[in-house]
């Protein structure tokens, strides 16, 4: 693009750097960068190969590439408000500081266009779902393109186009077509498996169904079944959350506290439902263990490690009415203080085990309100907890239960203690069984006040346990053998026990549970399976992707009673007759099969985003290996021999800690497993911004009222005359404090915005949006504006003048912390430095600053306030763009400090600053410090004490 394209037309009257202006320059740049590729990163191979001379050769271990990654945004039709970019803005920052310092920078964006608001959407108004979507996405990119993210628009994707998800489905296929093999702690290809059972290499002993077989006598139906008992996707009568409301089985995290719907507000009931299972648990360990190689917040490990929930101890058998009762606890030296038990309502003992009477004497308190039967009362019990969801049965202060008339027999001493069900266990962790101990857990303490149970201590406390637990450590009493031992060595012994006995085992558990992985919803990807006319399902072969979805005339699920806990689903897909059944050969001659009308779940397509990022118009495979080795590949020189690769920055909301991180890691490790990918983990360093929240107010009736119509007045808050309460929270327009990126750019610039968001505060950190604030920012890019450009005549002002000592210390300073700061990702220090060495600027050299400088404070600039920096650059003479640099490299000469600023403390609290040659030895230090007029009026006489820290502070001791 010549000069003439790239110059600034004067505002009428003036050359003031105003808003309007900046809109001006910013859409100018914002088309000059796409017009010359700006951010295109090359690839190694492929459709978008390129010349990687430049950055190491494509090596794969070259430290001159970068993969920055935000979190997958979903398109939402209500548009942003200025918290949403905080992120996209921060790795924008971070990724044009890198391409400007030589690297070959790869930064997209895509959307996780699938989900649940579209298609209600569509249910309420007809519209396809498509339609919705694709709408939301081009205005979406229209908000984020306002602000000039230097992305590389030939890698965008979204997980609804057919040529993205086709690949979803393909990956399905993998990990349905793998199984675990847990001796070589890795998947394999089903394939294998079956050949181990055909030539005898493995073995059907110890299997849940056909041990003692021999695999050349199973039929074929009995060989699918144990091939299928192996695969890491299976079908499973599953306990869900099922939504009649919405006609679909929701996700844990789709459902409230309160047990309804987040969506709809609908209630939810736990039922048994066949559903497509994820065999995630299989990777328990690796996904624990491997959390050590990744630079991630301690925080999110900690959130990862709690959900996987890795516990040692030990399994229990507790004889129960002719059958045996599964425990697992974690505390087996406790096993002499177990006083009752407790199954999960759902447990699929609790029929069998529910007596047809009570037995004579049983507690009042025992029989749920009075039922004349046990099995009367558990019907009602669990009746009236069907709602709850997982976390309120979890949270819920009030204990509840109901005896089921039987007793289980204590495999320590032979007492007889009973078994009653309660919503605060769950079948989602351990057995769903737990032995009760009242005088050392604190729920069990609280379930056996109310029900009237012993409570026994065995762990030795000088408080006693009648009115509370004791949890801590201490001698094992009234504990037989295991009496005196402290409760490490009590564990060891009592498991020893156990074992000896046959009647417990040392064993480890998890909380993690296998990942359902199924919807009854239209707007999702559809399964590549199809069933026979027995049922039995397969898969599809790849060359028959992508299964497509249909056309519906309606998105909406069979019409339910939202109160009908017992209706069945119906997804929206049965609809859709003509697709749903199909012929087809596969393998067997042409048959009649019928597809699967449920669809994945929305963290299907954000599970392996990043590798579609790499390679988006590869048709022939998910990536090509040299370019995820390239890109992601790990690299032991740069970061350890225990490397495990993945992207280089992940920026996200800690909203995704758990799960969506979880599933990533699984996926990507399946695909590390059976050779698709060279690293272990999808992202190597992941980041957590903050928030930006803003203050809401509501009226006396609790309506809130649009916040920038709200005036302060004495320290009140008032609308339309109205007195009005303030808070502090999220923004949003329900709260009627949104503030959006479009009309802060349009007052005041992209730039400024962009600024303003970074300056606000640590990036990691919440922080409150206060719009009178950005102004001050604005003020700024003027001032760095009238440094190169005059204000009356449009033209340059620099000049060629040499640098003073004061002023050459103060840059190269300012760029070696900025050079810091980014890399850092701490950029509210980075332009409090700009801001500084700015200032020094402007009143150092009023007649116009040297362009030894000003270029350098422009270019340290462009990552933060891109496009005013382009076009001070442009000003300034030159043709190429600042997109590829270049970054100012400090002098170390100037770097060091001819003198220090010391603090100077009285009793702890400073009291003055003495400044003192870098060099100065303690005598110095003591003399300046007492000498200085501060320090003298607050002394009487010479001190007791004068500690000295070299190069820090002097603090006196009167």
């Amino acid at each position: 693009m010549t000069s003439a394209d790239t110059s600034t037309p004067p505002a009428q009257g003036t050359h003031r750097y105003t808003a309007e202006l900046a809109g001006q320059i910013e859409q100018r740049w914002q088309r000059n960068w796409s017009d010359r590729h700006a951010f295109e990163a090359p690839n190694p191979v492929g459709p978008l190969a390129g010349d990687l001379s430049a950055f190491g050769g494509g090596a794969p271990d070259s430290p001159e590439k970068v993969f920055v990654q935000d979190m997958f945004p979903y398109p939402s039709g209500a548009g942003l408000h200025v918290g949403h970019p905080l992120g996209f803005i921060a790795s924008d920052v971070f990724a044009r500081y890198q391409r400007m310092i030589g690297r070959n920078v790869l930064h997209t964006m895509g959307f996780d266009s699938f989900g649940l608001p579209a298609e209600q959407y569509a249910v309420q108004t007809g519209t396809h779902p498509r339609t919705t979507t694709e709408a939301n996405i081009e205005r979406y990119l229209g908000q984020i393109r306002r602000l000039g993210l230097g992305h590389d628009e030939r890698r965008r994707v979204a997980t609804t186009d057919v040529d993205f998800y086709r690949w979803t489905q393909w990956i399905f296929l993998q990990i349905y077509n793998a199984f675990y093999d847990a001796e070589q702690r890795k998947a394999r290809p089903v394939s294998e498996l079956i050949a181990e059972f055909d030539s005898g290499a493995r073995t059907l002993d110890g299997h849940d169904k056909f041990d003692g077989r021999v695999w050349a006598d199973l039929s074929p139906a009995e060989r699918n079944e144990v091939v299928d008992s192996y695969r890491l996707v299976y079908q499973s009568d599953s306990l869900v959350n099922w939504c009649p409301g919405l006609g679909t089985v929701l996700a844990n995290e789709e459902v409230t506290a309160d047990g309804r719907s987040d969506r709809g507000n609908f209630p939810v009931f736990r039922k048994h439902l066949r559903q497509w299972m994820m065999r995630i648990t299989a990777y328990s360990d690796r996904l624990l263990d491997d959390l050590e190689d990744l630079d991630w917040p301690e925080k999110v490990k900690t959130m990862q490690r709690n959900w996987i929930g890795r516990s040692r101890g030990a399994q229990v058998h507790f004889a129960a009415g002719g059958t045996t009762i599964e425990v697992f606890t974690t505390r087996p030296d406790t096993l002499f203080g177990a006083t009752y038990m407790v199954l999960s309502p759902e447990h699929p003992l609790v029929d069998e085990l529910t007596a047809d009477a009570w037995p004579d004497g049983t507690d009042p308190r025992w029989t749920g309100g009075g039922a004349d039967t046990p099995t009367a009362a558990i019907a009602a019990y669990r009746t009236a907890i069907a709602a709850k969801s997982d976390l309120e049965r979890q949270e819920n202060k009030e204990k509840t239960g109901v005896f089921t008339g039987t007793y289980a027999t204590n495999p320590v001493d032979g007492r007889e203690i009973p078994v009653f069900i309660a919503d605060y266990v769950l079948m989602g962790y351990g057995t769903g069984a737990i032995m009760a101990v009242p005088a050392h857990d604190g729920r069990d303490h609280e379930f056996a006040t109310v029900f009237g149970l012993p409570i026994l201590e065995v762990i030795g406390s000088k408080q006693g346990v009648a009115t509370e637990p004791f949890v801590g450590d201490g001698p094992l009493v009234n504990s037989g053998f295991l009496d005196g031992l402290r409760v490490d060595e009590a564990k060891a012994a009592i498991t020893a026990w156990l074992e000896e006995r046959g009647a417990g085992e040392g064993t480890i558990q998890y909380k993690l549970r296998d990942w359902l992985f199924a919807r009854q919803r239209y707007w999702g990807e559809p399964f590549p399976i199809v069933y026979d006319a027995d049922g039995q399902a397969h898969a599809l072969p790849e060359s028959m992707l992508p299964v497509e979805l249909p056309e519906v005339d309606d998105y909406a699920p069979v019409s339910f009673d939202p109160e009908d806990s017992g209706s069945e689903p119906s997804p929206p897909l049965a609809k859709a007759t003509e697709w749903m059944t199909v012929e087809l050969d596969l393998g067997d001659g042409r048959q009649t099969y019928t597809r699967d009308a449920n669809v994945m779940p929305q963290w299907a397509g954000s599970s392996w985003y990043q590798l579609r990022y790499i390679d988006p118009t590869n048709d022939e495979t998910l990536c090509a290996k040299e370019n995820e080795a390239y890109w992601m590949g790990p690299r032991p020189a740069l970061h350890g021999p225990n490397d495990p690769g993945g992207l280089d920055l992940y920026i996200g909301g800690v909203e995704h800690a758990v799960l969506h991180l979880l599933y990533s890691r699984f996926w990507h490790k399946v695909l590390f497993d059976l050779g698709y990918v060279t690293s272990r983990e999808p992202y190597r360093k992941l980041f957590n911004q903050g928030m930006i929240q803003a203050y809401a107010y509501a009226d006396s009736r609790g309506i809130y009222v649009p916040a920038e119509e709200v005036t302060e007045r004495d320290g009140k808050f008032f609308y339309n005359g109205d007195e009005v309460s303030q808070e502090y929270g999220k923004m949003g327009k329900s709260l009627k404090n949104s503030v959006t990126p479009d009309d802060i750019a349009a007052d005041y610039g992209a730039d400024t915005l962009r600024l303003y968001e970074m300056y606000m505060g640590p990036l990691d950190q919440s922080r409150p949006w206060a719009t009178k604030d950005v102004v001050g920012l604005q003020r700024f890019l003027q001032r760095v504006w009238r440094l190169v450009v005059d204000e009356e005549t449009g033209t340059v002002r620099v000049t060629d003048a040499e640098l003073d000592d004061v002023t050459k210390r103060l840059l190269h300073t300012t760029i070696a912390e900025v050079r810091e700061e980014f890399a850092g990702l701490r950029f509210n220090i980075a332009v409090a430095a700009l801001i500084k060495l700015t200032n020094h600027l402007t009143k150092q050299f009023e007649g116009g600053a040297p362009r030894a400088a000003v270029e350098p404070l422009v270019t340290m600039l462009a990552p933060l306030a891109p496009h005013i920096a382009e076009e001070l650059w442009h000003r300034l003479g030159h043709d190429e763009l600042l997109v590829r640099g270049p970054f100012p490299d400090p002098d170390p000469q100037w770097l060091v400090a001819d003198s220090v600023e010391i603090a100077v403390q009285v009793k702890g609290k400073v009291k003055s600053r003495i400044t003192v040659a870098a060099d100065a030895d303690e005598a110095t230090l003591r003399e300046v410090a007492l000498a200085d007029e501060k320090i003298v009026a607050l002394l009487d006489g010479e001190p007791r004490k004068v500690i000295i820290v070299p190069g820090r502070l002097v603090n006196i001791v009167p």
